[in-house]
Parts: structure tokens; C-alpha cells; sequence
């Protein structure tokens, strides 16, 4: 994959006495990767003061990520994932066509080969994701998707499995192997954190953030989606019970 855009690592959306939301570059990962400095620490040299993260996004994704700035609203915040009382909703662009348009994607977790996770028929490790999805143009097509359980590779996996991989994940996506020096390479992986809310002590808190990063996630036709048919992801029927 290229290099995503020269920008910085992240942006901050929100920042309170009790937590910090930033828009995470594509390509920076949660934590020091080889000799490059991670997330966390990035932000925490930014604040001048230890950061708690109570969840995480893959390297490739891009979006909202929250940050506690305690142990004690970490520790509420990550009992609120962990409950599934937290509602999250994110996009992805494929260039295949699914087996089916919109639906839930339900099964267990496994580990498969070369980092790689598979969706099984089982109850272990169970994920649950629910989606919609709308063709953009020819060969591309952008999927909302809502996930319930908060497992490794969740989303990745769950579109690969109904024939949609998405654009650009160096795992999923057979374009996107690096062993293939002739063919071009995605700009980024196309998935990205766009609507986050959940309740801390008693408020309620909601951030949206529209990808910018990536020449897909650009296109016109993307913006058309996101100021229309699903600019208020709430209003469609989802069947799943967080958030």
C-alpha cells in the first residue's frame, strides 16, 4: 500500500477534563510500531499529560478514537465498550460486489493465517455487525457498517465474508498484497471511524467525523451519501440493541 497523505497523525475533535476524541490518520498505529511512535504516545507528548486509551482502531483505519485523561474515566469508559453500550458506525469502500446489499454478518472469531481472522459458524469468540450499503459509481460501492461486539479485524472480516473486501486492507484485499510490485497500490485502507457516542456520567456525548483522507473517500459521490441518504445513521432500522 502507498503511503497515506502527509498529514498529521491526528486532529483533535474533543477536549474535555475527562477525555480527549481525535481523528486518527490512516496508516499510525495505537502504540509504538518498529520505531515510530504510536498513537497514545503522540497525543500524550501533544497534552503534556498521561492518556488512557479505552479502545483502538487498526493501523489502516482512520477516525474517531477517544482517549480518557484518568484511570478512573477509563475504567467507566472501557466498562461501557465491554457492555456494548457504546454506539459506533463506520464506512468502508469495496470495489467487489457483496452476496447481499444490506443485512447482519454474525459468527465467531477465529485466527487464521498470517495475522489473519476468519468468521466462523461457531459461538466462539462471536461477532456482530450489522450493515447497509450503497454503489457509488461502477466497481465501487461504500457500506455503513454498525458493529456490536468490538472484536480484532471485525469489520474487515465481516465484509470479506459476503465477497466485499475492503479497499486498500493488506490482508482482505488481494490487490492490496505488496507482493504484487505490478499492480497499483490503493492510496490507504478504506475504513474509517465516522459516528461515536456513548454516556459519561450521565451525558450524553455524540462526534461525527467525515474521512478526508484517502482520494475515494474524496469522491463527490461520497460526500452526496453522507449528506443524504445516511446522514443521520440512527434513523435507519438497525435490529441490534447498543447504543
Amino acid at each position: 500500500m502507498s503511503q497515506p497523505d502527509t498529514l498529521p497523525a491526528f486532529r483533535i475533535i474533543e477536549h474535555n477534563a475527562r477525555f480527549v476524541v481525535i481523528d486518527k490518520a490512516p496508516g499510525i498505529s495505537m502504540h509504538k510500531d518498529d520505531q515510530a511512535a504510536g498513537l497514545a504516545m503522540l497525543l500524550a507528548q501533544e497534552l503534556g499529560q498521561p492518556v488512557w486509551p479505552v479502545h483502538r482502531l487498526d493501523r489502516m483505519t482512520s477516525g474517531l478514537v477517544v482517549f480518557a485523561l484518568s484511570a478512573a474515566v477509563a475504567a467507566e469508559l472501557s466498562a461501557a465498550f465491554a457492555a456494548q453500550k457504546v454506539s459506533k458506525f463506520y464506512l468502508a469502500l469495496s470495489d467487489h460486489k457483496p452476496s447481499k446489499k444490506q443485512g447482519r454478518i454474525e459468527g465467531g472469531m477465529v485466527r487464521s493465517r498470517r495475522g489473519s481472522w476468519k468468521l466462523t459458524r461457531t459461538d466462539e469468540n462471536r461477532a456482530r455487525t450489522e450493515f447497509y450499503s450503497a454503489s457509488l459509481k461502477p466497481g465501487l460501492r461504500a457500506f455503513l457498517c454498525r458493529p456490536y461486539t468490538g472484536k480484532t479485524h471485525q469489520i474487515r472480516v465481516a465484509l470479506k465474508s459476503i465477497g466485499a473486501p475492503i479497499i486498500g486492507d493488506p490482508i482482505y484485499h488481494e490487490k492490496a498484497d505488496a507482493a504484487q510490485p505490478n499492480v497499483a497500490q490503493p492510496d490507504r485502507g478504506y475504513l474509517h471511524a465516522w459516528h461515536l457516542s456513548f454516556s459519561l456520567a450521565d451525558k450524553a456525548c455524540a462526534f461525527c467525523t467525515d474521512p478526508d483522507r484517502g482520494e475515494l473517500f474524496r469522491l463527490p459521490e461520497v460526500a452526496a451519501l453522507l449528506a443524504g441518504e445516511w446522514r443521520d445513521p440512527f434513523a435507519l432500522r438497525w435490529h441490534g440493541t447498543a447504543g
